[in-house]
C-alpha cells in the first residue's frame, strides 16, 4: 500500500500545489497560506453583510464566504459586491451552495469563487440505505455529473474558481451505501466531481475534506493527497478546516489538533477556523496557526535517520502486528511504518496504569509551585473542600503530579500519584508510593535492581538518545514509561520519528508526550500544544501527556496556580479533541451563517450551562437543517433549527421531536437524556480552597 501523503515526514517542506487565482488573491504554489471566514448575517441584509465583511477583512480575512441557499440570495451577492467595491474593499467573495444548482450557476457569474458540497449538490439527502448495483450506481453518478456540468462550464467561462468541499456528515446516500461513513467515502465523493472538471479542462479547483471528528478529518485529507498522486490528477490546493469545532478554548484546541496536524506535514493552502463566535474572531486564530510555520524550514534542526535494521521482537508483548508494519526509514522519508489513513493505537504493554488498554494519562508538573499545601493541588485539577475536609472527585483531575526535588508533605487524594526525580526518590528512602524519573544516562548507568522502583519508573529522553544499547534494554524492561521530549522547532515530526524508531526496534513500553513552552499568550500555547501533542495522538501515538514548566519564568504562587490550572485543562482538552480520552461534555456546534435560524452563540452557552457536567456526552447544536443530522454525525443528541422559533431534537441521526418551541427545547432535550438514562443532576458541594 502506498502510504505517501506529504513531501516529508521529517523536514518541513510545504506541498507544492497548483496555483488557483481567486479574484487577484492567488493560493497554492509559493503563495502564503491564506485565511478565510464566513459571514453570519442574512445574505438578504446587504448593509449588514457589507459591514460584517469589512470587520472580517480588518481582522485578517483574505477571502469571505457568504451563503446562497436560493436564487434570491445568489442574486443579492451582486449588491453586496457592488457596495463593498464602492467602499474600497476588493476582498474576493465566495458563494456557499447547498442543494441548489441554479443558485450556484447564478453566483458563479457574480463572485470570485463558488463552494459546492458534492454530498448534496443536486441531491436531497434522505438518510436512506439503498442497495446499488454497479449499473444503478453508475447511472446515479452520471445523473449528478450532468447536473454539475453546467456549473463547470460557467466557472470556466467567467474565470470563477470552485471549491469542492466534502463534509463528513453530509455524504450522499449513494456514497454511504458503497463506502460507508469513511475517509475513503469522503475522498471518492470529491473525486467524482473533480474528474468531470478535468474532463472539461477546468482546473481552478480547491479541495477540502472537513469533519468534526479530527481523526476522520486528518485521515481524509491525507488520503485525498495520496489519491490525487496515484490517479495522476493535478496537485490541487487544499482548504483546511474542522467543521463545527465549537466555541472558546474547546473550539480552538479542536481546530488546532486537526488543522495543525496537517500544517506540520506541509499540507494546506488556505485555512478557516470554524468557531461558534463572531466571524471576525476566527481569522486571528487561523493566522496564529499559520504563522507558526514562517521560517520553520530554516530554524528546524535536522531529524536524524534510523541507522539500523528492524530488530527481532521477543514474544509476549503484542508486537507481531508492529513487526509486520516495521520497515527501514531514511532521512526525509515520506513513508510511514503506520497506516496514516486509519486510526490504530500503537501496541504497548501495560505498566501500572499506562499503556495497554488504558486511556492516556495526564501528568501535571507542579514542581515549581512556591508552596505545596492541600489547596494548591487545584492546579492539578484536585479541589480541596475544608468544610468537608476532603478532595472533590474531578473528571479533569490529573492522574499524576510531578514534584521534582520537593515531594508533597501530606497525603494525596485517593487515585493521585506522585513522580519525583531519581535523586529525590533515592534520598527519600525509595518510597513505594513515589515513582522516580531518570535521565537516559542515569538509567543506563544503573545496573542494580534496587536502583529502580519495582513497578514503575519514568525515563526522560529525546530522539537522539535512542541508540541501539538503550533500545535493547528497553525491550526487556517491564517497568519503564518513557517521557519523550524535544527542543526542535519542528517538534511534532521529531517526536513522531522517535515513535517510529521504537516501533521499528520492537520496543513496546508506553510513552508520555512532554512539551514545554516559554512565556507567550495562553491562546498561543493552546494552539501550539494542541498541534504538537494532538498530531501524535491522532496517529495513535502516545500514552500520556505532560506540559512542562521549565521554560516559564518565576512568578508568585497565585500566578503559578492560574498558569498550571490552564495547562491541566489544556491537557484534557487535547486528549478530548483527539478522541483519545473523553473527560467532559463535547459540543459539536456550527459557526453560524446566513442560514441560521436562532442565535447560536447564546443557545450554545445556554445548553453548555445546563449540560457541561455530563462526562463524555456529545451534543450537536446546528443552526439549520443543512448543518443538521449529517454534520453532527458523531453526536449523541442533536438540537437543530428547523424554522423560526422551532427546534428539532435528535437521538443520533434519528429525529425524535420535530417542532419543539425554542423556549422549551433545552428542557425537552434534557428530558430526552433522562429517558435514555444519560442524565445526572449537577452535584452541589462546599466551595473548594482557592476558588
Amino acid at each position: 500500500m502506498n502510504k505517501t501523503y506529504c513531501p516529508s515526514l521529517t523536514a518541513y517542506q510545504r506541498r507544492v500545489a497548483r496555483v488557483v487565482n481567486i479574484g487577484g488573491v492567488p493560493m497554492g504554489g509559493d503563495y502564503p497560506i491564506r485565511v478565510q471566514s464566513m459571514t453570519t448575517v442574512d445574505t438578504m441584509d446587504t448593509q449588514g453583510s457589507v459591514e460584517q465583511t469589512l470587520r472580517m477583512v480588518a481582522a485578517g480575512c483574505e477571502y469571505v464566504r457568504i451563503t446562497a441557499p436560493s436564487v434570491k440570495e445568489a442574486q443579492n451577492l451582486l449588491e453586496i459586491k457592488k457596495e463593498l467595491r464602492a467602499r474600497g474593499c476588493n476582498v474576493p467573495l465566495i458563494a456557499d451552495i447547498h442543494f441548489t444548482p441554479n443558485a450556484a450557476e447564478l453566483a458563479a457569474r457574480i463572485v470570485e469563487k463558488v463552494r459546492v458540497n458534492p454530498g448534496n449538490y443536486a441531491d436531497k439527502k434522505k438518510f436512506e440505505e439503498i442497495e446499488y448495483t454497479d449499473a444503478s450506481y453508475a447511472a446515479e453518478v452520471e445523473r449528478i455529473r450532468e447536473r454539475f456540468r453546467p456549473l463547470v462550464k460557467i466557472c470556466k467561462q467567467y474565470g470563477t474558481a470552485m471549491r469542492i468541499g466534502t463534509n463528513h456528515g453530509s455524504l450522499s446516500d449513494r456514497i454511504l451505501s458503497r463506502y460507508g461513513d469513511t475517509p475513503l467515502g469522503m475522498v471518492e465523493s470529491a473525486l467524482e466531481f473533480l474528474r468531470l472538471c478535468e474532463e472539461e479542462n477546468y482546473y481552478d479547483v480547491v479541495l477540502s475534506m472537513k469533519a468534526s471528528n479530527t481523526q476522520v478529518m486528518v485521515q481524509a485529507y491525507r488520503l485525498l493527497v495520496q489519491k490525487l498522486d496515484v490517479e495522476g490528477l493535478q496537485p490541487y490546493p487544499l482548504h483546511l478546516g474542522v467543521t463545527e469545532a465549537g466555541e472558546a478554548e474547546d473550539g480552538r484546541i479542536k481546530s488546532a489538533v486537526g488543522i495543525g496536524t496537517l500544517l506540520e506535514d506541509g499540507l494546506g493552502d488556505t485555512v478557516r477556523v470554524s468557531l461558534t463566535e463572531a466571524p471576525e474572531a476566527e481569522a486571528p486564530v487561523a493566522r496564529m496557526l499559520i504563522d507558526r510555520y514562517l521560517g520553520r524550514a530554516a530554524t528546524a534542526r535536522p531529524i536524524r535517520a534510523i541507522s539500523y535494521q528492524p530488530l527481532a521482537v521477543s514474544p509476549g508483548h503484542g508486537q507481531e502486528e508492529q513487526k509486520a508494519n516495521s520497515q527501514q526509514l531514511v532521512a526525509n522519508s515520506s513513508e510511514s511504518p503506520i497506516n496514516p489513513f486509519q486510526y490504530l493505537r500503537r501496541v504497548t504493554h501495560e505498566v501500572a496504569n499506562f499503556g495497554g488498554l488504558n486511556v492516556p494519562r495526564v501528568i501535571a508538573d507542579i514542581s515549581r509551585l512556591p508552596r505545596l499545601e492541600y489547596g494548591d493541588l487545584r492546579a492539578a485539577g484536585h479541589l480541596y473542600t475544608p468544610f468537608l475536609d476532603k478532595f472533590q472527585m474531578s473528571d479533569q483531575g490529573a492522574d499524576y503530579i510531578y514534584t521534582g526535588e520537593r515531594p508533597v508533605p501530606f497525603m494525596l487524594p485517593n487515585g493521585l500519584k506522585e513522580i519525583v526525580t531519581g535523586t529525590a526518590w533515592i534520598d527519600g528512602g525509595r518510597r513505594p508510593d513515589h515513582y522516580p524519573l531518570f535521565t537516559a544516562d542515569r538509567y543506563m548507568e544503573t545496573k542494580e535492581p534496587r536502583g529502580f522502583h519495582p513497578q514503575l519508573n519514568f525515563l526522560m529522553l529525546s530522539l537522539d538518545a535512542l541508540d541501539a544499547p538503550l533500545l535493547a534494554r528497553l525491550r526487556t524492561d517491564p517497568t519503564v514509561v518513557l517521557v519523550l521530549v524535544t527542543t526542535n522547532t519542528h517538534a511534532m515530526p521529531e517526536m513522531r520519528r522517535a515513535f517510529f524508531e521504537l516501533i521499528n526496534a520492537g520496543v513496546s513500553c508506553p510513552v508520555v508526550i512532554c512539551r514545554a513552552y516559554g512565556p507567550q499568550p495562553a491562546a498561543q500555547t493552546q494552539l501550539d500544544a494542541a498541534t504538537d501533542v494532538g498530531g501524535l495522538l491522532i496517529d495513535g501515538l502516545g500514552d500520556g501527556i505532560v506540559l512542562g514548566t521549565e521554560l516559564l519564568p518565576d512568578m508568585p504562587q497565585e500566578e503559578w496556580q492560574t498558569q498550571l490550572d490552564g495547562l491541566n485543562q489544556l491537557s484534557f482538552g487535547i486528549l478530548q479533541a483527539a478522541r483519545t480520552r473523553m473527560s467532559k461534555t463535547e459540543y459539536i456546534s456550527c459557526p453560524s451563517c446566513g442560514r441560521t435560524l436562532f442565535d447560536l452563540q447564546e443557545t450554545t452557552a445556554m445548553i453548555r450551562q445546563r449540560t457541561d457536567h455530563l462526562k463524555g456526552i456529545k451534543i450537536g447544536i446546528m443552526g439549520c437543517i443543512v448543518n443538521g443530522p449529517g454534520e453532527m454525525a458523531d453526536a449523541d443528541y442533536g438540537y437543530v433549527g428547523v424554522g423560526k422559533g422551532k427546534i428539532a431534537l435528535y437521538r443520533g441521526q434519528d429525529v425524535i421531536k420535530k417542532t419543539v418551541p425554542e423556549e422549551r427545547a433545552v428542557d425537552e432535550l434534557i428530558e430526552l437524556m433522562r429517558e435514555d438514562g444519560k442524565w445526572i443532576e449537577k452535584e452541589v458541594v462546599g466551595e473548594p480552597v482557592g476558588v
